[in-house]
């Protein structure tokens, strides 16, 4: 018969060494869980840049893609993994800072009644009181200096913290950001694959298309443009209309807004009144928080009517950030929008207004107006247009 000691025995040695040779399957500490996902988050880091530097295919991109949204994910648990030490750290804190203040607070309380001692009823103390009180004294110097100390350490406990809380707080908001992100990522992969079908021959075509707009726009810009002179518009008279559907260079209907100084564009935005009821599509879908911010804050009034549905920003846009446009280009140096009430283009300022083409690499003719402003050597653009 089996001794069972001894075979239980035997199973503890056994179980023993194995969680001692194996302990990283049972156990991981949160440290080394972080340092785990700094290791996996520089690796996605990694991939993405090869892949950057690869064909861009169909295949390649969304490999991009699924490589962007892992990275993000790990950067999120990442995030909740500090948070949540973070939180362990900030229990501790407020449990000592409690434990100190009511330290603190005990101690000042015994500090000031042993310091009563009035003079009067020393005279009537035995030697053995007497005695007492003046070893007393001496201890009560002791606690003060130690008091100063627990002082000391009570405002560094609650320097900490607060500094703790601040952190705690920051990667709070940074959590939210990367979560955003993820979402808009997941997003423009949707798009991708809605816009393609997945398919290789829409893909390069969409490339293509984005190609030749973006050289179109930067000839026109550059004067390159075959125009002709129309003759003096004034501020607010209809110039254009915006073409309907999909037209040259351009997947639907909106109007791409240049403002123009000596040949050089600006922020329309600093031109463009605010206040103007608007819907912001510039981001993973209308009214999301990840978009191109809406900020104009000028006197101009907008060259089509409210309400403005916005699609794309000036600058490091959105679109440039998830989207495959950032394969085409690094700078948008318009604004993109159209009305949901009208197609009517309006002149934002007075001056003489030119009807021009430009035929890109892409064989079609990309359509604009230029106005060539009385007060100034500013010059608005309107592409994408019937005139």
């Amino acid at each position: 018969m089996i001794n069972l000691k001894k075979l239980a025995l035997f199973f503890f040695i056994f179980l023993s060494l194995f969680f001692l040779r194996y302990p990283a399957i049972y156990a991981e500490s949160p440290e080394e869980k972080l340092e785990r996902l700094s290791s996996e988050i520089e690796q996605y880091e990694q991939e993405i840049g090869r892949l950057k530097n690869q064909a861009t295919t169909l295949t390649n991109q969304i490999a991009q893609y699924d490589a962007q949204i892992r990275l993000t994910s790990l950067k999120i648990t990442q995030t909740e993994e500090k948070i949540f030490l973070l939180g362990g750290r900030i229990d501790q804190l407020e449990s000592s800072l409690t434990s100190l203040t009511d330290a603190f607070a005990s101690r000042v309380v015994r500090t000031y009644k042993m310091s009563r001692i009035s003079q009067p009823y020393l005279f009537l103390m035995s030697p053995s009181e007497l005695n007492e009180k003046v070893s007393s004294f001496h201890y009560l110097k002791k606690i003060q200096e130690a008091d100063r100390d627990l002082m000391l350490r009570l405002e560094n406990a609650q320097l900490l913290y607060e500094e703790e809380k601040t952190e705690q707080e920051r990667l709070q908001e940074e959590l939210e950001q990367q979560k955003n992100v993820l979402g808009a990522q997941k997003a423009a992969k949707a798009n991708l694959l809605e816009q393609t079908k997945n398919n290789e021959r829409k893909f390069q075509n969409l490339l293509a298309s984005a190609r030749s707009e973006f050289e179109a726009i930067q000839a026109i810009l550059a004067g390159r443009g075959e125009e002709e002179e129309v003759g003096r518009v004034s501020e607010g008279q209809k110039i254009a209309t915006i073409i309907s559907g999909a037209s040259c260079n351009s997947s639907g209907d909106h109007l791409h807004f240049i403002v123009s100084s000596n040949g050089n564009a600006q922020n329309p935005f600093s031109f463009l009144r605010g206040g103007v009821d608007h819907e912001n599509c510039s981001g993973s879908s209308c009214e999301s928080t990840d978009g191109d911010s809406f900020n104009p804050s000028g006197s101009w009034n907008w060259p089509a009517n409210p309400k403005i549905r916005f699609t794309q920003g000036y600058g490091h846009t959105w679109s440039i950030q998830n989207t495959w446009v950032g394969r085409i280009y690094s700078f948008h140096n318009g604004i993109d929008f159209n009305s949901k009430s009208s197609s009517e283009v309006k002149a934002v300022k007075s001056g003489v207004l030119f009807r021009g083409s430009y035929v890109g690499s892409g064989g079609c003719r990309l359509r604009y107006v230029r106005v060539d402003h009385d007060d100034s050597d500013m010059d608005t653009f309107y592409l994408h247009v019937n005139y």
